[in-house]
């Protein structure tokens, strides 16, 4: 079992960044791979992006695409998401997941889940 703890969220303008982190305990965690998901009220869960555990693969959604870059310290058993060039609607609570095997993009897939980090961009 990995435990996640999310930080760094926060109010920021459109336009504006934020790095988030999240910290996982666990011996598995570097063999794992981890996601950021989001979700906005009355919105499904929606995948952000991912990194394997050797950190040389990441994934992102189309949307994110050049403004996110997703990275981790294994020796700090901690991931990271950079977010560069805001916007409103990306306001969301923004979820750390782990998993050791299944679809990256699917958040049924994700065995261990932090309890999320608002982030509110503000137009």
């Amino acid at each position: 079992q990995v435990q996640l703890v999310e930080s760094g969220g926060g109010l920021v303008q459109a336009g504006g960044s934020l790095r988030l982190s999240c910290a996982a305990s666990g011996r598995t965690f570097s063999t794992n791979t981890a996601a950021w998901f989001r979700q906005a009220p009355g919105k499904e869960r929606e995948f952000v992006s991912a990194i394997d555990g050797s950190g040389l693969h990441t994934f992102y959604a189309n949307s994110v695409k050049g403004r996110f870059t997703i990275s981790r310290d294994n020796a700090k058993n901690t991931v990271y998401l950079q977010m560069i060039g805001l916007k409103p609607e990306e306001t969301a609570v923004y979820y750390c997941a782990a998993q050791s095997a299944g679809l990256i993009g699917n958040w049924r897939h994700y065995d261990n889940w932090g309890q999320g980090t608002q982030v509110t961009v503000s137009s």
